[in-house]
Parts: structure tokens; C-alpha cells; sequence
């Protein structure tokens, strides 16, 4: 006798998930989101908080105090991306202004940001070649440079702060309008240097590269890439973007002081990592640093409109930034899963 077979049935499949879901849980994992909502929620704030906050002038200000540090932040965010760190560029951008301004008044404008930029150059390749000559770790050698180059400053200025009033090294301060809004040249050239890197990084081979040399460096060598010259170059780049933070900080103000920017290196780093820019590495972008420094210059003006102390402002900046790092982390666990 036979015993009659069950007719096995398959599970039934789980339904599919609706297409607008599948969007806004994209979103919300993107990189940008994070910093891009607490931009938004720190602007509404403000400007609830404080009227001021909003008006045309005030937003102004903001974009005009964060041009330095702001360009500064793009030769951090190519170096981040490499896995590397860089503690010097906020002096050798000090340094550059102390040239600019020596040497503007001794052989002319000209020649001044030509010397300027020969200098920042090799200081920049000085980091980059130690990294990778020598191999040693990038955070004691722009350490060690960091030292040097602030001493060296003091020693070639005499402790002495330099006026600057030609009008070719003080351009980046003019002011314009756009429709009523007042602006300066230097915000112009900080969004320049956003768009040149950023289609660098996401539009040539090169760009490809220090992802890649920063995400997966045993991977990049054996595909070819030349990881030590990728890495190079970032720190030889970085001392042209530093020229130019120090042209738009003679136009911010017109006196080179090697007192100036003492807390720029540790704020380049602050805007990159508020940014969504791993240090790690290989993940992250300039639009994203853009995003922090915007950040940050939003949360110091509108704790200033709102009477804060400065030293709970560099409080809550140091809390921004320990919780930036740990979300990095918890997308990297989430990401290996």
C-alpha cells in the first residue's frame, strides 16, 4: 500500500519593499546626511534663538570668517583620505602670510606670492617626502614640522607683526555684490578650491587613487597604483592650497601676525571629520568638509549672537566632534557586517 506524498509548499516570499522606502533608507545612510541635517537644525535654531542670525550681514560674516580655516580643510581632507593627518598646515599658512608680507614690501606683490608659494610648496613636499621616503607615521612628522615651522616663523619675523595694504596681496578681502548680498573674493576662491579638488577627487584617475591608497592600501599596490606618489602629492598640493589661505587671511586681515591661526590645524580636522571624512580613510569628500566648516562657523556666530562664552564654544565644538568620530565608527562596524 502507498503512502500518498504531501505536496511540499515553498515559502512564501517577503513582499517587496515599497520604492519610496527604499529611497529614504538610501538617504539617510548617504554619507552627507548626518552633517547636512545638523547644518540645517543649527541654522533653524539660530535663527530662532537670535534674529540677527539670518539677515543677510550675518550670513555674510559667517562665510568671511570661515574662508581660512575652510580652504585650509580641503589639503586636510585629501590627506585624511590618504589615511594620513596633517598637524602643520595651519602654521605653514601662518608662515606664508609672514613671507607674503616681507617680501611684498621689499621686492614687490608679485614676486611675494611667487616666493609664498615656493615655500608652502616645499614644506608641503618636506611632510610628504618624510611620510614616505622614511615611512614614518604622518602624525609625528607634521608634529615635529609643526614645531619647527611655528619657531622658524617667530624667528623670521622677530615677534612682529607686519602691515600688508597692497592691493594685489590684500584682493581676497575685497568685497562685492551679488544681488544685494555682500560677499569677498576670498569666499569665491574658497568655493574654487572646493570645486577644482572635488572634481579632482570624483572625476580623474588621480582622485581614484587616494581613495583608493587611503581604503585599501595592499589592494591599490597590487592593482598598480603607486601609493607612495599618490601620497605625495596630497601633501605637495596641500602647501598650494596653503599659499592660498594665506592670501585670503591677508585679505580676512590686512596685517601677517605669526600669532595668527594658533588652533587651525586641530579646526582643519574638526571641519573634515564633522564632514563625514574618515580617518581612517577612503571615505569621505570635500563637499562634506565644506559642510563642517560651515558647520562649525554657524555654531560659533550663533553662540556668540547668544552670548556664550567662547571657551563652552570650543566645549561644545569638542563634543561635535567626539560624537562625528563615533558615528564614523558606527557606519564603519555597520558597513563590515
Amino acid at each position: 500500500m502507498t503512502t500518498p506524498t504531501m505536496a511540499t509548499q515553498s515559502p512564501t516570499p517577503p513582499p517587496p519593499t515599497p520604492l519610496a522606502q527604499r529611497a529614504l533608507t538610501s538617504i539617510v545612510r548617504a554619507p552627507l546626511f548626518g552633517a547636512s541635517v545638523a547644518l540645517i537644525v543649527a541654522i533653524i535654531a539660530f535663527g530662532i534663538i537670535s534674529p540677527r542670525f539670518l539677515q543677510p550681514g550675518n550670513i555674510s560674516l559667517i562665510l568671511q570668517q570661515s574662508v581660512v580655516i575652510g580652504i585650509l580643510a580641503v589639503a586636510q581632507t585629501l590627506i585624511i583620505l590618504t589615511a594620513g593627518i596633517d598637524l602643520s598646515i595651519g602654521a605653514i599658512a601662518v608662515l606664508g602670510t609672514v613671507v607674503m608680507a616681507q617680501v611684498g614690501g621689499a621686492l614687490g606683490p608679485a614676486t611675494a606670492v611667487i616666493v609664498t608659494l615656493v615655500v608652502c610648496v616645499a614644506l608641503g613636499s618636506l611632510n610628504g617626502g618624510l611620510s614616505t621616503l622614511l615611512h614614518l607615521p604622518p602624525f609625528i612628522v607634521t608634529l615635529g614640522t609643526f614645531t619647527a615651522i611655528v619657531a622658524g616663523t617667530h624667528l623670521y619675523a622677530g615677534s612682529q607683526t607686519f602691515q600688508v595694504s597692497d592691493p594685489l596681496l590684500t584682493f581676497l578681502g575685497t568685497t562685492f555684490d551679488i544681488a544685494g548680498f555682500t560677499t569677498t573674493y576670498g569666499v569665491v576662491a574658497m568655493l574654487l578650491v572646493y570645486l577644482v579638488t572635488g572634481y579632482a577627487l570624483t572625476q580623474t584617475a588621480w582622485g581614484k587613487h587616494v581613495y583608493a591608497v587611503g581604503g585599501n592600501p595592499a589592494a591599490a599596490k597590487l592593482s598598480g597604483v603607486r601609493s607612495d606618489w599618490v601620497t605625495f602629492s596630497v601633501y605637495f598640493f596641500s602647501g598650494v592650497i596653503a599659499l592660498i589661505a594665506a592670501w585670503a587671511a591677508l585679505g580676512r586681515i590686512p596685517n601677517a601676525d605669526p600669532n595668527a591661526y594658533q588652533n587651525a590645524n586641530l579646526e582643519t580636522i574638526t571641519a573634515v571629520v564633522i564632514g563625514g571624512t574618515s580617518l581612517f580613510g577612503g571615505r569621505g569628500g570635500v563637499l562634506g568638509t565644506l559642510i563642517g566648516t560651515l558647520i562649525v562657523g554657524v555654531l560659533r556666530n550663533g553662540l556668540t549672537l547668544a552670548g556664550v562664552d567662547n571657551l563652552y564654544q570650543n566645549i561644545a565644538t569638542g563634543v561635535l566632534v567626539i560624537a562625528a568620530v563615533a558615528v564614523d565608527q558606527f557606519m564603519r562596524r555597520r558597513t563590515a557586517r
